[in-house]
């Protein structure tokens, strides 16, 4: 996948401080399974440890450690974890239900 640098996405935190992505680290346990769904955010993972499932759309393969992968906005997608695995991942726009003090979650991003 192709991301073009784009002005548009940005939050502002402080007068002249915005921001666009937001970067979250993930444990994984063995034999979890993270259902399938979609969100209006792109996600791009880079798998550190582990090993998983990964299906984007109709499509499944196997990560291990050291393998990275992009997700469009809006595609459909999920996991199982094969062993435990920790995941580096990149949103962008930001996940506000991500940021610290926000109260309401909603993992599956809606």
């Amino acid at each position: 996948m192709f991301n073009k640098r784009s002005d548009q996405g940005f939050r502002s935190l402080l007068p002249g401080i915005e921001m666009k992505t937001l970067m979250s680290q993930f444990h994984l346990k063995r034999e979890s399974v993270l259902p399938k769904h979609n969100h209006p955010y792109e996600q791009t993972r880079y798998l550190i440890e582990g090993r998983l499932v990964l299906t984007i759309g109709d499509a499944s393969e196997e990560m291990a450690a050291g393998d990275s992968w992009s997700i469009p906005e809006k595609a459909e997608h999920g996991a199982t974890v094969l062993e435990d695995a920790v995941v580096i991942e990149v949103f962008s726009p930001v996940r506000e239900d991500f940021l610290p003090g926000v109260t309401e979650r909603n993992p599956m991003g809606g």
